[in-house]
C-alpha cells in the first residue's frame, strides 16, 4: 500500500500563486508516477499533472499548462504543484495521485492510490 497526504490548500485571489504538496510513504517503490487531479461541485474528477518518479517526465492538461508546474523530490519521497495566475475555474479539491503503470495515463480510474485532497479555492 502507498499512502499520500496533501498540504498547502487555501484561498487565493485571482492572479495569485498557490503551492501543493504530497507527501507518499509506504510502498512507494511500486508507483512509476505521482501526479495531481482535481474535482470541482458538480464536475467529474480531471487530470491536472503527472510526474514520472525516474526522469522526472512531466506531462499537463491543456488547461493548466504555462500555469502549473509539478515536481519531485524522490530522497524525500514528496511531490509538489506550484499553481501561478489562478483563476476562479481552478478552483477544486485537488487530489495527489499514484499509479503502478509504467505509460503516462489521464484516466482516474488508472491510479491505484489517493490523497484525501485538499480545497484550493480562487476568489474573483
Amino acid at each position: 500500500q502507498v499512502q499520500l497526504v496533501e498540504s498547502g490548500g487555501g484561498l487565493v485571489l485571482a492572479g495569485g500563486s498557490l503551492r501543493l504538496s504530497c507527501a507518499a510513504s509506504g510502498r512507494t517503490y511500486s508507483t512509476y508516477f505521482m501526479g495531481w487531479f482535481r474535482q470541482a461541485p458538480g464536475k467529474e474528477r480531471e487530470f491536472v499533472a503527472g510526474i514520472r518518479w525516474g526522469d522526472g517526465n512531466t506531462y499537463y492538461a491543456d488547461s493548466v499548462k504555462g500555469r502549473f508546474t509539478i515536481s519531485r523530490d524522490n530522497a524525500e519521497n514528496t511531490v509538489s504543484l506550484r499553481m501561478n495566475s489562478l483563476k476562479p475555474e481552478d478552483t477544486a479539491v485537488y487530489y495527489c495521485a499514484a499509479t503502478g503503470s509504467t505509460r503516462s495515463t489521464v484516466v482516474p480510474r488508472n491510479w491505484n492510490y489517493w490523497g484525501q485532497g485538499t480545497q484550493v479555492t480562487v476568489s474573483s
